[in-house]
Parts: structure tokens; sequence; C-alpha cells
């Protein structure tokens, strides 16, 4: 496919590194010259200096002919307008970051009028996975396969936890739910388990279950927990506002804690059903005072990723159940388990695995069968929804009898309307979706997962 990326900032440039390497011919366009000559040393990448909303510069960039033109500057009218030229030059399709809350309302509309094939926003997509956590209290992360019939859960195992000394074949005679572990973060390592894998404490699991079986599955091994309903956010942003309207709509009891007088003023206004504090949301003894020690629910979401791994450490040792941090440097992410920080969030990270996994359908009309993308443990191992669309030498034999490569491993298979959890004798048919777990990147094709 040919993409023009627009924007050179933090998102940009994950979507630029993950898309390396896939066969895509893709222009990047931005005003520092610095950015673009530096990227174009790293990625086989062609690169433009200038605005990119304007006409000759996307025309010198070939979005004209592109597949597809991605706007990710700082400006929401600059990425629309650049957009809107882009589809007036002749780019088949257009994705748009837009920000700013005004324009909620309008965003359907905007989508229609200015032929933008998905407009992203980085803070509202943030809040609504942090919305997902709190509301699933036991699952650290949940993604969904199949417009929701499969689930790809990700949990820790805590102390007491059924799970622990049990290896995945004792789990599969023993649990009368049906999922499928296929990836398994202990420590710095990520393990594709096999049969014999014994789980231990701490262990970061991600399983594929139907949809209507995950309540159970939690329920088997002790992991079901009350409702989360007093809920607490230090940082009244973007996310914040986003999250805690969210929240105080559900009727969560929610407490918000901003820095900035002017800022707390407007947000006590905007946000009616929450309770609004004007202060310091580092300091001990206002988090005291504000009862951190009675909340079912901490999230740190300030500008600097170090003050908001201290204060969710604060909360772990008040015992809040649920502790959400927002992380925007991928340094960091190394010490987060030994600190004890077990729920994170990177808004670049959100975004970007959207966009990436949109552009995987998109190159599904052009010779790809990726129908959707997500990706784990840091960007260490993707899942993967693909088509079994013609007919392959791997169909309609039982898996055990196949050449799977090391690093991979069917999670689900749904057919219809039946989500089917794999075991051996399973068979892949034509017209099929099936979900693999894999630590190989760039795979493009079922036929890719099998030697």
């Amino acid at each position: 496919m040919k993409i023009v990326l627009i924007g050179l900032g933090t998102i940009g440039r994950t979507i630029l590194s993950s898309l390396s390497g896939e066969g895509h011919s893709i222009t990047i366009i931005d005003e520092s010259k610095e950015k673009v000559e530096s990227l174009i040393e790293r990625f086989d990448v062609l690169g433009v200096v200038g605005n990119g909303a304007c006409r000759d510069i996307q025309l010198e960039a070939g979005a004209d002919s592109a597949d597809l033109v991605v706007a990710l500057t700082r400006s929401d009218e600059l990425n629309i307008l650049a957009c809107l030229v882009a589809r007036k030059i002749g780019a088949r399709n257009t994705i748009a970051r837009v920000r700013n809350p005004d324009y909620r309302a309008q965003i359907a509309e905007m989508k229609e009028d200015l032929g933008i094939a998905m407009i992203v926003n980085p803070e509202r997509e943030t809040a609504n996975e942090i919305f997902n956590l709190i509301s699933l209290p036991s699952v650290a992360n949940i993604e969904r396969f199949a417009k929701g019939k499969a689930y790809l859960v990700e949990i820790v195992v805590e102390k007491g936890c059924a799970l622990i000394g049990e290896t995945l074949v004792s789990l599969g005679k023993k649990l009368s739910a049906k999922v499928l572990i296929c990836a398994v973060q202990r420590g710095s390592e990520v393990i594709i388990p096999s049969g014999g894998f014994r789980i231990e404490e701490g262990d970061r699991i991600h399983f594929t279950s139907e949809a209507r079986a995950l309540g159970d599955f939690l329920s088997e091994v002790d992991l079901v927990r009350s409702p989360l309903k007093h809920v607490m956010i230090v940082g009244g942003g973007r996310i914040g506002y986003y999250l805690a309207d969210a929240l105080s709509k559900k009727k969560y009891a929610v407490k918000m804690i901003e820095s900035s007088s002017v800022h707390a003023s407007e947000l006590a206004q905007q946000l009616p059903g929450v309770t609004v504090v004007c202060g310091n949301g580092t300091q001990h003894d206002l988090l005291i005072e504000e009862g951190i020690e009675a909340m079912d629910a901490f999230v740190a979401l300030t500008d600097i990723d170090e003050e908001n791994m201290i204060v969710s450490m604060f909360a772990n040792k008040k015992d809040v159940r649920k502790t959400i941090t927002q992380i925007k440097s991928d340094d960091l992410y190394g010490m987060l388990d030994e600190l004890g920080i077990d729920n994170t969030v990177s808004p670049r990270h959100i975004v970007a695995s959207r966009i990436i996994s949109y552009i995987r359908a998109l190159a599904n009309t052009r010779g790809s069968n990726v129908l959707t993308l997500y990706q784990l443990v840091n960007n260490r191992v993707e899942a993967l929804e693909f088509a079994a669309r013609k007919q392959e030498n791997f169909l309609n034999k039982p898996l055990r009898e196949l050449h799977i490569r090391q690093g991979c491993l069917i999670g689900c298979i749904i057919r219809k309307n039946e989500v089917i959890i794999p075991g051996g004798d399973t068979q892949i048919r034509l017209g099929d979706n099936v979900v693999v777990v894999t630590t190989h990147k760039s795979f493009d094709d079922l036929a890719d997962v099998f030697e």
C-alpha cells in the first residue's frame, strides 16, 4: 500500500516503526527538517519537509495516488484540512487526529462531509480504555475480535488465584469454561506457552475466550471482584475530563484533583456529577485528606510519568483495589512490574494500534488477510485476526497434524456465529476467522503461521 504520514510526533513515529518492514511504500511529511532526515535514515521511507495541508507539498509526497493519508499533527484544524486536500487531489482514504472536545458533537457529520474514513482522539480512546478497566475490576486489558464475539483478555495472577501451580493441560481438565492461554509475561520474559507450562503468582496472562464465557472463567479461578464504586482521578486534562464524564454518567462516585485553580473551576462547571478538588494530587497530605484510603480505583493522569508512578505506588500501599497509571515513555515499562504497577495506559500506543489495525484491514482488500490487529506486551506480541478465504493445504486438517511456527499459537476460530477454542482435533475451514497470537511481526496471511 502507498501511505502518506503527516506529522511525526510520538504517534506518527510509533506507527512508522510498526509499519516498517511490511512492504508498504511510505512517505512522511513534517515541517521539521531534522525529524524528516532522522526518520529517513532510520526507516526505508521517503520524506518531504513542509506544511502537510499544502496541496503542493502533498503532490510532492504523492498523496494524489496514495491508498491512505494519515494526518497526525498537533493541530486539529490542520489535520482536517490536510485530509480534505488529500481527498480532493485523489487520495483514496484519510485518517485525522482530532482532539478538541468542542468538536465531539460534530464528529460523525465531519467524517461524512469531509470524506474522512476515521477520526482518532487519543485522549478519548485512552479514557474509553480506562473506563473498560474500571468496569471489569479483575481484568487488566481486554481486546475484541469478530465484532465482540471473542475476547483476548489480560489478567494478573494474584495471590490466592486458583491458576497458581496449574499447567495448561491440568487447567483444561479442571475448568468448565473454555479459554486458551496464548501468551504469558513473566518479568521481562514473554512466553508463548505449551501444554506443560506451569503458571506462577505474578504472571500476566493473555487468554482467548468466548464473550459469554469470560465471567464463568473469572469465577472459576477466584478472580471475580465486586464492582468498583469510588474512583479518584489525579489530573484534569482531556483524558481525565472524558473519563470523569463517562464514569459519572454510569453513577460512579468520582473525585478529581486538578492543580490549576482556573481549570478546576471550569471542570466543576462542566462535570456537575463529579467532585472537583483544586490541589496538588501528588501531595501525601492532600491524598489522605481527600480519602484515597476509601477509594476502589485510583487513576494517575498527570503529564509527568514519574509523578504518575509515585502516586500509583502510594495508592497501592493504601490498598486501593485497582490503580491505573498513564505512562508515555517506553523506557519506563521495564521497571513497572517490580514497582507493583500492573495497569498502565499509553495514549500513543492505543491510537497507533487502532490506526495500524485499520491499515491492516485496508490492506486486506489488496491482498492481506488480516482483519484485526492488536499489539500486546509493549508491542512485543501481536494478536491478529485472519480470514481463511482461499483454499490452502492446512485447511480441514486437525491442528495436531500441522506444523505451526515456533512463537505462534492459534487462539480461537470464529465460524459464522460460533467461537471455537481450539484443541488438537480442531480444524480450520474455508470461511473461518482465525485469531493468532505470535511473537513474529509482519504476518499478513494465515499461511505465514504454518511451516
